[in-house]
């Protein structure tokens, strides 16, 4: 059976060609931390998480450096309770470049993102941002619910994919955990 041109995409990103690939972050290193690109390199993921190819939509190409989640020791003007550096920083990789993206492209909003590669360095990631106030945005019916202004700054709130899997708002963690706690559900 003939398959799309999407379904071969997928296929050829399970197992990428590592020669290409390492050659691409090498030049991806000596670019900004943030970049805006001309096409997502990843159509397939892409268009799945909603991205269309036509005015309003920008896609950024976002460098992180990999560790470093461990609180760093103040050294001084804290009572020893307050000293702790055993606690760890919660936030996923992604939700820190969906912030980063969101930071450099103050008029857009994170609609998500996905990731792209990774050395020994670096995380890559490619983040989809929408212009709200675009009219191709606004008529558009499937993306125009991005416009209302319950939705500016959605990433700073945790409200992408990756911040409400960061938070423990995924079904299987709702079993584990009661998220948010019993008091936020009584109000």
């Amino acid at each position: 059976m003939a398959q799309g041109l999407y379904h071969y995409i997928a296929q050829a990103w399970k197992k990428p060609d590592t020669k290409i690939l390492r050659e691409r972050m090498t030049e991806w290193r000596k670019t900004e931390a943030v970049t805006k690109v001309d096409k997502p390199l990843r159509l397939d993921r892409a268009r799945a998480l909603g991205y269309k190819d036509k005015k309003g939509f920008v896609v950024a190409r976002v460098r992180l450096n990999r560790g470093g989640h461990k609180r760093t020791r103040p050294n001084k003007g804290r009572r020893s309770k307050r000293m702790h550096i055993r606690k760890n920083l919660q936030m996923n990789y992604r939700w820190i470049a969906e912030q980063r993206a969101q930071a450099k492209f103050k008029n857009l909003e994170v609609l998500n993102s996905y990731n792209i590669g990774k050395d020994g360095v670096n995380y890559f990631f490619e983040v989809i941002l929408v212009d709200a106030s675009k009219p191709e945005i606004k008529n558009d019916s499937t993306i125009n619910w991005i416009a209302k202004g319950s939705n500016k700054k959605r990433v700073l709130r945790g409200l992408t994919s990756a911040g409400k899997k960061s938070r423990g708002l995924r079904k299987k963690s709702r079993e584990l955990k009661v998220r948010p706690s019993k008091k936020a559900w009584r109000k």
